[in-house]
């Protein structure tokens, strides 16, 4: 006698290669059904998040997962090497535009291990003989073919250009492929058991999954509880929409900045009391 689980992953499966035998696919009814398989247990949450952000994937643009020109962390050309030091390890990141006059202005991308080469200051530093070529493309190009290109040419930066030809941000292959994924920790984030980290420069890490009583016990606030249970949802209240890494709020006396988000939430914020 076949058990009724049994019975019940067999309909499933017999319903999703009925799905797929038909042209076109729809892509809804499909996420449906996979919905379903992770809900008898099928599927886990991360699968099913991978497969659902490979499936958004192709639809998504750059613009829609780049790091803003404001929120660039960039290196002057004719910076001497112990300045380009403080910002490298105040930054964290391994790569970085370097500029001329301005943000509009960029001259090439500075891996920072190149640096280690400089380490006595009696060798003479160029940023001219050490920088790599910065690779531009515009806002509307496709994820699904930036991913191809990074694959293909190695870099791991492309600098973003709006129809005027201005410098409109950065995006970078691990921010691509978070889309997929989802987020890829490195050892400059902060822990999962650790809510509020302060930061050297008077500011804050917050998970945006931080209860709101954890938060004004942190801070001695009193920010509502009455309609969020976490502080990511009374900061997206405040937004008003679903906000992207680089946007800026100020709540009850706080300055947030949206420092890591994806289509669905935030996850991380840096906030200031003023």
């Amino acid at each position: 006698m076949i058990s009724a689980p049994l019975n019940s992953v067999r309909t499933w499966f017999k319903r999703f290669i009925q799905v797929l035998s038909h042209e076109p696919q729809n892509k809804k009814q499909l996420v449906t059904l996979l919905r379903e398989a992770q809900q008898r247990n099928l599927l886990n949450t991360e699968a099913l998040g991978m497969i659902e952000g490979a499936l958004q994937f192709s639809e998504k643009h750059v613009r829609d997962v780049m790091v803003p020109r404001a929120q660039m962390v960039v290196l002057d050309l004719h910076a001497p090497p112990e300045k380009l030091r403080k910002t490298i390890v105040k930054s964290g990141h391994s790569r970085f535009p370097v500029i001329g006059e301005n943000k509009d202005d960029v001259q090439g991308i500075f891996l920072a291990k190149d640096l280690l080469n400089y380490a006595k200051d009696d060798i003479q530093f160029n940023m001219r003989d050490v920088m790599r070529p910065a690779v531009f493309i515009p806002e509307s190009k496709r994820l699904n073919v930036l991913l191809h290109e990074f694959r293909t040419s190695h870099n791991h930066m492309a600098i973003i250009v709006d129809e005027y030809s201005g410098v409109a941000g950065l995006v970078t292959i691990e921010d691509v492929i978070e889309q997929i994924v989802g987020d890829i920790d490195d050892e400059y984030d902060i822990d999962d058991k650790i809510f509020i980290k302060p930061t050297k420069d008077g500011w804050h890490t917050v998970q945006a999954l931080t209860p709101i009583e954890e938060f004004n016990e942190y801070f001695k606030s009193n920010l509502s509880k009455e309609e969020f249970d976490t502080i990511g949802g009374l900061v997206t209240q405040a937004f008003g929409h679903l906000p992207k890494r680089g946007e800026k709020i100020e709540l009850e006396g706080f300055k947030f900045e949206v420092t890591r988000a994806n289509g669905r939430r935030i996850h991380f914020l840096r906030v200031k009391y003023k």
